[in-house]
């Protein structure tokens, strides 16, 4: 890459070095396709180094990418068992690479390293699983697209209550959040993401179930008449208590959970060679 950047930088060779790399890049990005392909032939005639500095940042960016996508799939290949027959076929399943691919064409990029790992793990734990089908493990992959880490802070929080549950107020402290006023942006955001994840079917208000796992109709309280009206339900309610849904608990066992490593690897050694 670096042998690739002084061509570049060579006034001589730079229309020649534009088209390959333009051609390189539109062929990894196929959306750009066909873009590039124009581009190339009209930024070959006119030698500008906005141009090649423009296009050295974005070689590097892909780079990075790549190493990136390059170190998650040799972190999931440590934690299978390869020599288990059931495992090996999910792998050379097309199921399995629908999956994959769905996964790394979507994926440009994890915005944190959580979120790599939460990558990591669904495809682990989806190898090496049955506990759901594969249009499941793909609504995760969609949830780690849709929602921030602040999402997946809560999730973690009104997981470890189990049955349970936990109120919104209950969750903001598990945060380590400070008291803030009910007109502020922080409790404007934190309804939001309770509402966010309420309708993605993550979470639900706790609600009894019978023997038989059906909900048990809530008992409907009546307000006194002249009571005034009902007051407004704060951000950081500690009245209504919130629990996983079976699709929320089993996103937690796909992402947040780690598989052992099945054979030593060091990514150190790995980006030495």
């Amino acid at each position: 890459m670096q042998e690739d950047d002084k061509k570049i930088t060579n006034e001589s060779a730079t229309p020649k070095v534009i088209r390959g790399a333009l051609q390189i890049v539109g062929g990894a990005v196929p959306f750009a396709g066909g873009l590039l392909s124009a581009a190339a032939g009209a930024w070959s005639e006119s030698e500008q180094e906005r141009v090649n500095k423009f296009l050295r940042h974005w070689i590097k960016m892909l780079e990075d990418e790549i190493k990136e996508k390059e170190k998650t799939i040799l972190e999931i290949m440590v934690r299978l068992n390869i020599h288990d027959e059931e495992i090996a076929k999910r792998l050379e399943s097309k199921e399995y690479q629908s999956l994959l691919k769905k996964t790394f064409r979507e994926w440009s990029g994890a915005e944190s390293d959580d979120k790599r790992i939460y990558i990591r793990n669904i495809l682990a734990n989806a190898a090496a699983s049955s506990v759901t089908i594969d249009e499941v493990i793909r609504l995760f992959i969609d949830w780690l697209k849709m929602y921030s880490e602040l999402h997946f802070k809560v999730i973690a929080v009104i997981y470890k209550h189990g049955t349970n549950g936990v109120s919104r107020g209950g969750a903001w402290s598990d945060l380590g959040k400070v008291e803030v006023a009910e007109n502020s942006a922080d409790a404007d955001l934190f309804k939001l993401l309770f509402r966010d994840l309420s309708t993605g079917g993550v979470i639900r208000q706790h609600r009894e179930v019978d023997y038989y796992g059906n909900f048990v109709p809530k008992t409907s309280q009546r307000r006194q008449k002249g009571s005034g009206p009902r007051p407004i339900t704060s951000a950081f309610d500690d009245e209504d208590s919130y629990e996983l849904t079976e699709l929320g608990k089993q996103f937690v066992h796909y992402a947040m959970t780690d598989l052992p490593l099945k054979i030593e690897y060091n990514p150190e050694n790995n980006s030495n060679e």
